[in-house]
């Protein structure tokens, strides 16, 4: 069953970006995964890639005709995140803003939350 209500929001720029690598890595009809992984210089670190199969703990949300799977442990950490695709002069690449990160590196994507902790490593 696909979930209504968004955990996290892609924007139509960052699913057009993930569009595009999708058919560039033939993985057409995948799920995108967003997920937090421990490790990082605050302890969390962000995670997105392809996957084929929906796992029994994962919600599945849809967005900009894309798939997404997050797990249900992630959902709180990630609540209210937005994932958006900047462009600049330097290049392009993911964004990621949560409001439940209380810290962040200057390496942009390890963050803490009071929700859960990791075991802090090197950027």
């Amino acid at each position: 069953m696909t979930q209504t209500t968004q955990v996290v929001e892609i924007t139509e720029a960052a699913s057009v970006h993930v569009k595009e690598m999708m058919r560039h890595n033939g993985e057409e009809g995948a799920f995108l995964r967003v997920a937090v992984n421990g490790g990082g210089c605050s302890g969390l670190t962000y995670g997105m890639g392809f996957e084929k199969e929906r796992g029994a703990d994962d919600d599945l949300y849809e967005q900009h005709d894309l798939q997404i799977l997050i797990a249900r442990d992630d959902a709180p950490i990630l609540n209210g995140t937005i994932v958006d695709y900047k462009q600049s002069l330097m290049g392009g690449g993911f964004t990621i803003n949560n409001p439940n990160a209380i810290a962040s590196c200057g390496c942009g994507t390890s963050f803490r939350t009071a929700k859960k902790t990791g075991t802090p490593e090197n950027c």
